[in-house]
């Protein structure tokens, strides 16, 4: 993740969480006193976020001293410690809600991509997210994405042209909709197309587009649409694939499966912070 993003996102994290200060710890605790705190694992998983947990106190309290003890995309168990803080008290505990809502649901993500990895087994096949992210937390959720072994799609709209149904509709066809593209858009734009049907995926062929998904279609419909599509044309398959189903996708000489699920609909990984003494 980029430093400057990340801190100008946590930034804008604690305004909205501390506020003008944490009463509790601020009525409880001096700054003086000191203790060294535990973030550690209740769920096995694999971890994303770690780096969250440096940056944040970096803005708090400069003078907590982190030490972490595990790396994202590694595999944590049960009651594993992740990271040890040192450092005023009240202060550890200012930033202890944002870190967890953060690395817990990063850890979720990675650890839902890691699963969807296993099951569908394809080393030909890159499992990939989508833009159904949480507004506010796209950098985080992707980036939770590579660390569980995925790969990201475009990030927005921005940076790389994904042309839909609606699209397609609204400008007459598939033909007229590349042409338009690429008689504004320089080279270094890939443009995505959308197909459902034969003809649509032999007219996207021939409007010579950079990459073709196979929307909702089924293994055995896909095994017949990628016969027509020459090799220098990037495939991806998307919508209705869950993770039950993955395995049904494996060997199809797909090279990108977009799972909206990732993001969208994940569990987060049950991690916590205990103060020495209590862990």
């Amino acid at each position: 993740m980029n430093d400057f993003l990340l801190k100008e996102k946590l930034t804008h994290f604690l305004i909205e969480d501390v506020g003008a200060k944490d009463v509790t710890a601020e009525t409880i605790f001096s700054l003086d006193e000191h203790r060294t705190a535990i973030f550690y694992a209740k769920e096995e998983g694999i971890l994303s976020g770690v780096n969250v947990i440096q940056a944040t106190y970096g803005i708090i309290d400069s003078s907590i001293i982190v030490n972490t003890l595990k790396c994202d995309g590694e595999k944590v168990n049960i009651g594993e410690k992740i990271a040890e803080v040192s450092g005023p008290i009240r202060h550890i505990l200012m930033g202890e809600r944002i870190i967890l809502n953060l690395i817990q649901r990063m850890s979720g993500i990675a650890t839902q991509t890691a699963l969807a990895v296993k099951r569908l087994n394809d080393p030909n096949t890159r499992i990939c997210d989508t833009r159904k992210t949480t507004p506010g937390l796209r950098m985080f959720e992707k980036y939770a994405v590579t660390c569980g072994g995925g790969y990201n799609h475009r990030n927005g709209l921005y940076d790389g042209v994904m042309m839909k149904d609606n699209h397609i509709v609204a400008c007459g066809s598939i033909t007229n909709a590349v042409r338009k593209v690429r008689n504004k858009l320089g080279p270094m734009i890939k443009i995505e197309v959308e197909t459902e049907t034969k003809d649509q995926v032999i007219e996207a062929v021939e409007a010579n587009c950079d990459i073709i998904m196979f929307d909702n279609r089924t293994p055995k419909e896909i095994a017949t649409f990628i016969e027509l599509v020459p090799d220098y044309i990037i495939t991806e398959a998307s919508g209705g694939i869950t993770l039950e189903t993955l395995p049904t996708y494996r060997n199809l000489g797909i090279d990108y499966i977009s799972l909206g699920f990732l993001t969208h609909s994940v569990k987060s990984l049950d991690i916590s912070l205990m103060i020495e003494g209590g862990y």
